[in-house]
């Protein structure tokens, strides 16, 4: 022995993922307080060692991709390995797919988005198949007869894994195939065509440079028709059990999201039905898009909830030149304003959760509410994430710059959500258009910001100054991440102001709105209450 081992951090491990304030008070708010029972069950299992290995072997051995069996014959197949088959049972089998859809009860897309929040938090990457899921309900309702015969097994919380008829399963997972080599975002550049056959059915024809999540058992996807860009169901197996043309070319060897696969496809004559109407395939699928985009808002913030809830114990455990770094005072600073931006990505997530319920239940100022907030959230959120990501593994030192610590996985994640479902120019840019077209959904965000009206001065300001922005619209375009991000940061501060303590919301607005902003964390005014704020990041031990 040559020296002893001490004033190292203990695992963390033990303790209820889901028992975090900001979540449990906005379930509350939004009507799905009746799931925290379930969710604790989940949280204790997210906090657990055992789970906590199946994401370090899922992201240690990502899939592989079978093209042929041993005879030659073609068989597009991917391999994971069963630690990830773990994760995606317990999503399945706690309706983080598809399920809320078969809910008749108020508050079912919240407690929802609360446990992708909680479980996503052991590992980000399964959470791609069972958000494409979710999402593909909103655009096949645009087709009722396909609708019918898919919802079922779309919500079935049976995991079956496997390229079998959909007729043999207990249940389906369903991917998304938009964007080709020449066109990204652009996808009414899209080359891929579908040809009408005497069936009533579409052979499609082409190639997708990013297909999301190629193991799954159906895909919407977009091709161009007689009639234009229209959006198609592309079953990975057909009725009879033969594979459909569909043909994964290579994985894509990506900076994070390791665990789950991404693929190019190409397709021969694949057989897809038509969802919607065709030449309306983009007005179709962004029924799809927006669903996942509320997910990749839920993912930035879960990613924040993790990374301070890491960084807090650690300097919690952690002693250096004679106190632990919890106690000493510019360490304080950092994670405190690392918990405000974990607290205020969580409250506009439940929030959005909640209009997206209320939306979907016939409240048409939810709706308004939501496409605007949505669109200024997934900017903003996601932008935040790679920094906050960042500087919460710096707070655990040189053992946070290593994969053991899994803060590494955390940091390569971190930019994803920015770039899925559109990159932050195109989230920026949509806000914009939505405003322009439906004056009506800028009205229902400030009624919603409204609410805290003459409760700070600092947000009272920061919303004559939003307004404002919006009032020139000659440079417009050239401000929009501007203007987007002032639209994000005072619906953040109104709704701290109105469910946070005194605490959060009163250096949160101070050090975003305040004419003293910081542009590094740990730039929070010496009057902050440090300790209040940091409590509600720090995770009990079970």
């Amino acid at each position: 022995m040559t020296h002893d081992v001490f004033n190292q951090v203990p695992p963390h491990t033990g303790h209820d993922v889901s028992a975090d304030p900001a979540l449990v008070e906005g379930l509350r708010r939004e009507c799905a307080d009746w799931a925290l029972g379930e969710l604790r069950g989940l949280g204790t299992l997210a906090g657990s060692a055992r789970a906590q290995e199946w994401g370090r072997l899922a992201n240690d051995n990502p899939p592989v991709l079978r093209t042929h069996d041993r005879y030659g014959n073609r068989i597009d197949e991917v391999e994971f390995h069963p630690a990830w088959h773990d994760l995606m049972a317990v999503a399945v089998e706690h309706g983080l797919h598809a399920a809320p859809w078969a809910a008749a009860r108020p508050g079912a897309h919240v407690a929802r988005a609360a446990k992708f929040y909680v479980w996503s938090q052991v590992e980000a990457g399964h959470g791609c198949p069972v958000s494409m899921t979710y999402a593909s309900v909103a655009a096949l309702r645009h087709s009722p007869a396909l609708a019918a015969e898919w919802e079922p097994l779309l919500e079935s919380r049976s995991y079956d894994f496997g390229l079998r008829p959909a007729s043999a399963k207990r249940g389906v997972l369903a991917g998304m195939a938009m964007t080709e080599k020449q066109g990204g975002s652009d996808v009414r550049a899209n080359t891929t065509v579908a040809e009408p056959l005497a069936d009533g059915t579409y052979a499609i024809t082409g190639h997708k440079w990013f297909n999301s999540a190629p193991m799954c058992d159906v895909f919407l996807v977009l091709a161009q028709a007689p009639r234009g860009l229209s959006c198609f169901l592309l079953p990975r197996v057909l009725p009879d059990g033969t594979r459909n043309a569909m043909r994964i070319m290579r994985l894509k060897d990506k900076l994070g999201n390791r665990s789950n696969a991404s693929a190019e496809v190409e397709y021969e004559g694949a057989t897809a039905h038509l969802v919607g109407e065709e030449g309306r395939g983009v007005r179709t699928i962004i029924e799809m898009v927006n669903m996942t985009r509320l997910d990749c808002v839920i993912g930035s913030a879960c990613g924040m909830r993790l990374g301070v809830t890491r960084a807090v114990h650690h300097a919690t455990h952690r002693s250096a030149f004679g106190r632990p770094l919890v106690d000493q005072p510019l360490m304080r600073n950092v994670l405190a304003d690392l918990a405000l931006e974990s607290e205020a990505a969580t409250a506009v997530m439940i929030r959005l959760a909640g209009a997206t319920d209320k939306a979907l239940r016939g409240q048409t100022n939810e709706g308004a509410l939501r496409r605007t907030a949505l669109a200024a959230a997934k900017y903003w959120v996601c932008k935040r994430a790679p920094g906050h990501a960042a500087e919460s593994l710096e707070c655990l030192g040189g053992n946070g710059y290593v994969e053991e610590s899994q803060m590494p996985r955390l940091f390569r994640e971190s930019p994803l959500n920015g770039i899925w479902e559109g990159s932050g120019n195109v989230a920026a840019l949509d806000l914009l258009r939505s405003v322009a077209k439906e004056p009506d959904n800028l009205d229902a965000f400030f009624g919603e910001v409204d609410q805290a009206k003459g409760a700070d001065t600092h947000l009272d300001t920061a919303v004559r100054e939003a307004k404002d922005s919006l009032t020139d619209p000659a440079t417009l375009e050239y401000r929009a991440r501007q203007v987007v991000e002032r639209l994000a940061l005072v619906l953040q501060a109104s709704l701290l102001v109105r469910h946070s303590p005194p605490a959060v919301a009163d250096a949160f607005c101070a050090s975003r709105l305040g004419p003293e902003r910081s542009l590094a964390y740990g730039g929070l005014p010496p009057g902050a209450d440090f300790g209040a704020i940091i409590e509600r990041a720090e995770t009990k031990i079970i």
